[in-house]
């Protein structure tokens, strides 16, 4: 026929080739110009077209015989060919050599259509979400914590078969059963979950006065959960089962606790270890002495040596948090801030001033440094 191009140089093959390597070359081909890759190029849905109908010549070893012998002649004949029968249909084709789990539409090769499959009716329920705050005290000895969550139990009235009679079921009237609706768009047929029974086919023919169908309903119910010690904020714990109860008696979803350490009055965390400011007297400093600092396990003491200087920190071992890994617990990082007086009468003062005049340059060795640095700043 005139103007019609070679099939073989249409799927881009040679006279010789397999029919292994025909189909593979066809496959590629009517990837590339599927109409739903291509949306609104006519060419391309043209060109999808031409390889349809050489795909359906050179794949079927009558007709590709035929072709063989007489060329486009073979196939203009009364009947529309070789084999008593016209062209297939291009998505027909599409869809027999990609494999009749497709509903036709290109996404659906990449999980994003209704895949023309029923689901069943028992759907597995929603996870959940629950945003948790605690103490750092909690979270470094670990406890138990109840929650209080609305969820989706199991319906009491009808045992979670979502019917009076317990099984009352009739085809859904949308989609016939299938669990999908087919829209058609041009020459290709596209699927979608259908919207009245959510993929089931099913639908409840006698619903529950409770839970309309669903066999469950919601509820406020108590949840213990473990929480172990040395969790952070961000740290996230799974509940297993204790989701949404699923529709009609399937499985329920999971719960995930997400923790929230609130601020405390005294320590920063930094990972296992702990940071906390303690003050102490310009005297103790001075002349050296012993302080009492807190801890996650009570009170502490350490000691002052003399002429202790202010951000001067000390480390107590094994006083931080635990190890969620359980290893070895942190520690506690304490930082002295020497208070200074704000208030001196007239003769605390007069003593003050004489004292600072009686230590002498050698008892400043943290400013006599200070200024040998920094001599070119200064017009010293």
């Amino acid at each position: 026929m005139a103007g019609k191009r070679d099939y073989y140089e249409i799927l881009g093959v040679s006279k010789s080739a397999s029919a292994d390597e025909i189909k593979k070359a066809y496959r590629k081909l009517a990837m590339q110009w599927h109409p739903d890759k291509n949306q609104g190029d006519k060419a391309a849905e043209e060109k999808f077209k031409e390889l349809g109908e050489a795909y359906d010549v050179l794949g079927d070893e009558e007709k590709r015989a035929a072709y063989d012998r007489y060329g486009h002649q073979a196939f203009n004949g009364p009947g529309g060919g070789a084999g008593g029968g016209g062209f297939h249909d291009p998505m027909d084709l599409f869809r027999e050599v990609f494999g009749g789990a497709f509903g036709g539409g290109f996404e659906d090769m990449f999980g994003g259509g209704g895949g023309g499959r029923r689901k069943s009716g028992k759907q597995r329920g929603s996870d959940l979400r629950y945003d948790l705050e605690m103490t750092l005290e909690e979270a470094a000895r670990g406890v138990e914590k109840e929650l209080l969550i609305e969820r989706f139990v199991a319906c009491a009235t009808c045992g979670t078969t979502g019917s009076k009679s317990g099984s009352g079921t009739k085809k859904c009237h949308t989609c016939g059963g299938r669990g999908v609706v087919t829209r058609s768009a041009g020459i290709f047929v596209q699927q979608s979950e259908c919207p009245t029974c959510h993929g089931s086919g099913e639908l409840i023919s006698d619903p529950c006065d409770t839970c309309h169908g669903e066999g469950r309903e919601q509820k406020e119910t108590r949840i213990k959960i473990r929480i172990p010690a040395g969790v952070d904020t961000g740290t996230r714990l799974r509940s297993t089962g204790n989701g949404d109860a699923g529709l009609r008696g399937g499985p329920s979803g999971d719960l995930y606790v997400f923790l929230i350490i609130k601020k405390h009055d005294f320590f920063e965390r930094d990972g296992n270890d702990l940071l906390c400011e303690v003050p102490i007297s310009f005297v103790t400093a001075a002349l050296g002495g012993e302080t009492k600092v807190p801890t996650l396990d009570g009170q502490a003491s350490i000691k002052i040596p003399t002429g202790t200087q202010g951000g001067t920190v000390f480390r107590l071992k094994e006083k931080g948090m635990s190890n969620l890994s359980g290893g070895r617990r942190g520690d506690l990082h304490v930082s002295l801030q020497v208070e200074v007086p704000t208030k001196l009468n007239i003769e605390q003062q007069e003593k003050l001033r004489a004292f600072g005049e009686s230590i002498g340059e050698k008892n400043k060795p943290m400013e006599k440094s200070f200024f040998a640095k920094a001599k070119r700043f200064f017009d010293l």
